[in-house]
């Protein structure tokens, strides 16, 4: 077990309401610059540091048959990758990231779980009760491991822990109780954490480890579900399956956000999974903020404020302020403003190497408020301003499935579903329904038929009898489909009037249903080639375009060709009469 040490020359980090911290104006500098991530997150595939000069020589003497080995490109490259040799070179490292990337979401994580700890859904005394369920499921499955629930259960009534330790003989010794000072003393004493609520249990999760993170398992037992992807009536098979099998886990990126006075100083800072919002607040203007990426203006925007949110967030405050939709595996930062005074202020999304700041400008009529996934709220005054980066310390979700994305928004947001075409027959009369109904049994029927032919000719007739068949219903359907069209030819030429289409097809398999010579009551659907899609003018009607002067002299022949030309249309029909 080992816990968080601050940087030398760094001091502790500061609460969110310590406004007493003189910390330097670039303390953010002094931030680890790769992803951190908590030990149970690291097996022996993916180590947790980069290999040395010397290990990788030896890599490369020996190279290892493991695919999750970091690729050459990555290994020859610099931390800081200021320049290459080449854009071979460079485009070789970009595709190696990527590799790299898609097999972190495939590994599987062996997990060595020796302490649990369980988050309860705040205000729901039903749930105290399945807290105790789960208690008493892991104490006698696991009788050495710990089992730490919320400190305020100590003394319940209800979870009624002295009646755990009557029962169960470990629980004495293993059932203990977690905090907050703990938790922040000690992130790396829980191997899993497990929450039984909705959505905000898991954002409260996110509040509780400012640093490192263990695998967090969610069941769904609230009125949301994006993150809460597990059933906890399945909950023994669930954890059995984790305990001995390890999982596979979704690493979601976090914000690091930090709140700074005019002159500096850093007011406080939070970690947030879903969103940093900074509005105008209890002020009845609107507010005026300067958005900055990498120290360069982006824009001045005058609204009610602004949403920077992660993948995470992008279905929560972002998605009701007309933000889209961002897959958790996008490494991006959503910008979405809230109700803009310019219509042309659009969401946008940035890429998560830029660091964002936003500033309340000196000429500003208000101040503006700053809020952390929504819990956490601080006020920003006339110059103050709020660096946003990706986090070094991204939050690592259990996965449930490969698409768990996918169907959690179309079971909470009914992403793109629709009522299919309904049968309108129950509203027909008797008769008609009647005649419905042997209308198409008939065209099932001569479909049986021509499937039963079709299979008496591959079995009984010779190959010789077969081609000549086909031959003489290919060149029986080609002369109906010729005489067809040259009777619609002839039809719209004498007739100035278009009627409607109908096609009372009701599918389109009642043309394959449909036998040799049979004659059809749908219409003929014709391809884009087809000659009947040119409109053939008839002698008089045609338009006379003019011919540029050079183009005539050049060819002499321009007249005679258009005089003489043969509609494509004329030219089949007379082929096929002849």
């Amino acid at each position: 077990m080992s816990s968080l040490k601050p940087h030398k020359g760094e001091d502790p980090e500061p609460s969110i309401l310590d406004n007493t911290s003189t910390e330097p104006k670039h303390r953010y500098e002094s931030l680890p610059k790769l992803p951190i991530l908590h030990n149970s997150l690291y097996c022996k595939d993916n180590p947790r540091e980069l290999p040395s000069d010397k290990e990788i020589n030896g890599l490369q003497r020996k190279p290892s048959k493991l695919k999750s080995k970091l690729s050459d490109e990555i290994k020859h490259l610099s931390p800081s990758l200021k320049s290459v040799k080449s854009h071979a070179q460079l485009a070789k490292t970009a595709n190696g990231v990527r590799s790299l990337a898609r097999n972190l979401n495939k590994a599987t994580i062996k997990l060595n779980v020796r302490s649990v700890m369980i988050i309860t859904k705040a205000r729901d005394n039903s749930l105290i009760y399945l807290t105790k369920e789960l208690t008493e499921w892991l104490l006698r499955r696991e009788p050495h491991m710990d089992i730490y629930v919320d400190h305020h259960l100590e003394k319940s009534r209800r979870f009624d822990p002295k009646s755990i330790w009557q029962e169960i003989p470990t629980a004495q010794k293993h059932l203990k109780f977690w905090n907050k000072a703990l938790i922040r003393d000690c992130p790396d004493m829980f191997d899993l954490v497990i929450t039984l609520g909705g959505d905000g249990t898991v954002l409260y999760a996110s509040t509780l480890f400012q640093r490192v993170v263990p695998p967090v398992l969610s069941f769904s037992l609230g009125s949301l579900g994006f993150l809460t992807n597990f059933a906890f009536e399945d909950f023994a098979s669930i954890l059995t399956d984790v305990l001995e099998n390890g999982v596979r886990t979704n690493l979601r990126m976090r914000f690091t956000c930090r709140a700074h006075k005019d002159n500096g100083e850093l007011m406080c800072e939070q970690q947030a999974l879903n969103e940093l919002t900074v509005d105008r607040g209890p002020s009845p203007w609107v507010s005026m903020l300067e958005l900055y990426g990498d120290g360069s203006l982006l824009t001045v925007a005058q609204a009610d404020g602004l949403i920077i949110a992660t993948p995470t967030g992008s279905t929560a405050y972002s998605l009701s302020a007309g933000g889209s939709l961002v897959h958790p595996s996008v490494s991006a930062i959503s910008v979405t403003p809230i109700c803009p005074h310019t219509l042309s202020f659009r969401p946008i999304l940035l890429p998560d190497s830029m660091t964002l700041r936003i500033k309340v400008p000196a000429r500003s009529r208000s101040t503006a408020w700053a809020s952390f996934d929504g819990r956490s709220r601080v006020e920003l005054l006339k110059g103050y301003y709020v660096t946003v980066a990706a986090s070094p310390f991204p939050f690592p979700t259990v996965r449930s499935s490969k698409n768990e994305y996918f169907d959690s928004v179309s079971r909470v947001l009914n992403w793109n579903s629709r009522e299919e075409q309904k049968s309108f027959v129950h509203l027909l009369s008797d008769k008609n329904k009647e005649s419905y109904n042997q209308y198409h049994s008939g065209r099932t029927a001569a479909g049986n038929i021509r499937s039963g032919q079709s299979r008496m000719n591959s079995i009984g007739n010779p190959q010789e009898e077969s081609e000549q068949t086909n031959m003489n219903v290919g060149r029986h359907v080609y002369n109906r489909v010729t005489d067809s069209l040259r009777q619609v030819q002839l039809e719209r030429r004498h007739s100035n009037t278009f009627e409607i289409d109908y096609n009372d097809s009701s599918s389109s398999d009642d043309n394959n249903n449909q036998l040799p010579g049979e004659a059809s009551d749908s219409t003929i659907e014709l391809e884009d080639n087809a000659g009947d899609n040119y409109f053939v003018p008839l002698p008089g009607e045609g338009i006379n375009t003019p011919v540029p002067q050079p183009f005539l002299s050049n060819d002499s022949n321009v007249h005679s060709m258009s005089s003489s030309r043969v509609s494509p249309l004329h030219d089949g029909l007379d082929r096929a009469s002849k």
